[in-house]
């Protein structure tokens, strides 16, 4: 039997992944990238010292501010983000922050912001929805919870490693079931979107164990949260890195009920494009080939704090 041939990044998927996107640049404030590590995890540090997560107060004996609390994880923009971390604290961005002046924001701000620092490396990076079971919920240890983690290649491996830059400080993980590596996260405790959806339509596995919360507490969870993520991380494959309340190509439906025939086709066919070891080609191609995969200019924004509205995306 032939061993099973390891992964290989191509030149064109290199070049693509190593490059900021329009969400992950740095702009005018890329001088503040001097002086900081190379190495992936130590960056992934960088990150955790400079955020605090909305859900972090209790975590860290702090109330956010209702402003930041609100309106901090609404920044769509790497370029953004620094210039509320500069105006807060004019440090190096080496320099730990105090918790008050930290920028408040969610596991996608984490993952974009390292991704940032790994491609201002020259380092293929790229951000990807899906769900861990590695954050506790109100003691629902089988339910697999909405986030999202950085995806970087490990030339050391010659492998894609997921790394989540928000368990980088381990002081504050004692109260999470974490007993890996942040900086290689197995890939049965973060399930990718894809995957998730395959575990759901072809294992069966209880949907309803799969959302931003357990179905008891709200209407975000089951397969059209999960369909939701795939359109994300095919959009994040492709360097369209949204906020995760940003929508399009949406469907006729309530949070938590169920798609139509058509739709849970329509994911059928996506989700093994977003699994596994992602081919960069196809997942270009469907991404330019589907309109309702495909994110338009101007997406839906439910903005959890601040309510619906429509807004243009930088390109």
């Amino acid at each position: 039997m032939s061993a099973t041939p390891a992964p290989v990044l191509s030149p064109d998927a290199a070049a693509f992944y190593a490059a900021q996107s329009p969400f992950s640049t740095p702009g005018d404030l890329a001088s503040r990238y001097a002086g900081l590590p190379a190495d992936p995890a130590e960056l992934a540090r960088v990150v955790r010292d400079l955020l605090i997560h909305r859900g972090e107060g209790e975590l860290f004996r702090h109330t956010h501010p209702a402003d930041r609390l609100h309106n901090d994880a609404e920044t769509r923009y790497v370029d953004d983000i620094l210039r509320i971390i500069v105006e807060r604290d004019d440090a190096p961005l080496t320099g730990r922050r105090d918790v008050g002046d930290r920028f408040v924001g969610v596991c996608r701000d984490f993952a974009l912001l390292h991704c940032s620092l790994l491609r201002h490396m020259g380092v293929p990076a790229r951000i990807r929805s899906g769900f861990a079971d590695y954050f506790r919920k109100n003691g629902a240890d089988y339910f697999h919870v909405d986030h999202v983690v950085t995806e970087y290649w490990d030339e050391d491996k010659g492998a894609w490693a997921l790394a989540d830059a928000q368990l980088a400080d381990p002081s504050i993980t004692g109260g999470w079931d974490v007993d890996f590596d942040p900086m290689d996260v197995p890939r049965d405790r973060f399930l990718v979107a894809g995957e998730a959806w395959r575990a759901i339509r072809e294992d069966g596995a209880d949907h309803r164990a799969f959302g931003l919360h357990p179905p008891e507490e709200g209407p975000f969870w089951g397969e059209r949260f999960v369909a939701g993520n795939v359109r994300l991380d095919l959009a994040a494959l492709n360097k369209v890195e949204t906020l995760l309340w940003d929508v399009w190509g949406e469907e006729d439906g309530e949070p938590g009920q169920p798609l139509s025939e058509a739709d849970r086709e329509l994911y059928d066919r996506a989700a093994p494009v977003v699994s596994g070891e992602v081919s960069y080609e196809a997942a270009r191609r469907l991404f330019a080939e589907d309109d309702t995969l495909r994110t338009p200019d101007t997406v839906t924004c439910f903005a959890p704090f601040n309510g619906k509205s429509r807004v243009t995306l930088r390109r």
